[in-house]
């Protein structure tokens, strides 16, 4: 279990996540976390990866969560944006590991000068330790190509109540806000807004989730403006019936749309009910959330 103090909310006051993973886990993502400015010294450089200012990061998981919302964002209607589309693909062969590559598909919205406007960046899933090295790549990646850019990050998941321990009794409830958000690293015009329309994730929230805990350190490496959205399924929020993946699925995806002036279509959302990760069903894993 692993405390990470650097997550601003809108209050101003610093939260506390407390990340539970497997055993091996942080121990991994530490050792990356220390090679992040060359994970790979010894071997060619992987290609870098240009985004654009707003990066939604998504990863491909077996709920089919993280595609449903990459194929849902689309401009506005009569928008000049257009939205154009790419797969992407980096060897992890400088971490010992062959067989395996950190790919992908990423969304680009597109003004018409050309310029890209907003990324969605949907990842594919692993599980540990090839997790925690995939996203480091990915990350250094984009680093490198856009240090001149402002770049930030947005990072929205649906998590059931088995995943995210959330201190209920110490919140301050906002029954019109049902999607919870913090914001990581410095304060800008964009993660202020965005928010306020959520309800604030209290201190000492744990997240059981490798993919998000892992992602959260290497955030807090790269110190950029970063919003962090969670829709909670699996448990009944401020006395109403239980939440359905698809509803809140449907409210981070307007909340997240419409925070970037697109639009999110709930008519490509599909997800694959019922089916988890083969790591997620191993007993000794309950161990541990």
């Amino acid at each position: 279990m692993q405390k990470v103090h650097h997550a601003s909310t809108h209050a101003g006051s610093v939260l506390d996540f407390i990340l539970v993973s497997s055993p091996a886990f942080p121990h991994r993502c530490e050792t990356l976390e220390s090679q992040n400015s060359n994970p790979n010294p010894n071997q060619n450089r992987n290609p870098t990866m240009k985004v654009a200012p707003k990066l939604i990061l998504l990863f491909n998981d077996p709920a089919g969560v993280g595609a449903a919302i990459h194929a849902a964002i689309i401009p506005n209607p009569n928008s000049p944006l257009q939205r154009s589309e790419e797969s992407f693909e980096r060897s992890l062969e400088g971490y010992g590991i062959g067989g395996e590559k950190a790919s992908g598909e990423a969304a680009h919205l597109v003004d018409r000068d050309g310029e890209l406007v907003v990324t969605v960046l949907l990842m594919g899933y692993h599980e540990p330790p090839v997790l925690a090295c995939a996203i480091n790549e990915v990350l250094h990646s984009i680093k490198e190509e856009n240090q001149s850019t402002a770049l930030t990050l947005i990072l929205p998941f649906v998590l059931p109540a088995t995943k995210l321990k959330i201190e209920e009794k110490i919140a301050s409830v906002d029954r019109k806000k049902s999607i919870y958000g913090a914001q990581l690293g410095p304060e800008t015009d964009f993660t202020r807004s965005a928010i306020s329309k959520t309800q604030k994730l209290p201190s000492l929230t744990q997240i059981h989730y490798e993919p998000l805990a892992c992602l959260l350190q290497f955030v807090h490496v790269l110190n950029v403006p970063a919003v962090l959205l969670i829709g909670q399924i699996g448990q009944h929020l401020h006395n109403e019936a239980v939440r359905g993946e698809l509803e809140t699925l449907h409210e981070l995806g307007e909340l997240l749309a419409s925070s970037l002036h697109l639009s999110f279509v709930k008519d490509r959302v599909k997800l694959n009910q019922g089916k988890t990760s083969k790591a997620a069903e191993e007993p000794w894993r309950a161990l541990y959330g």
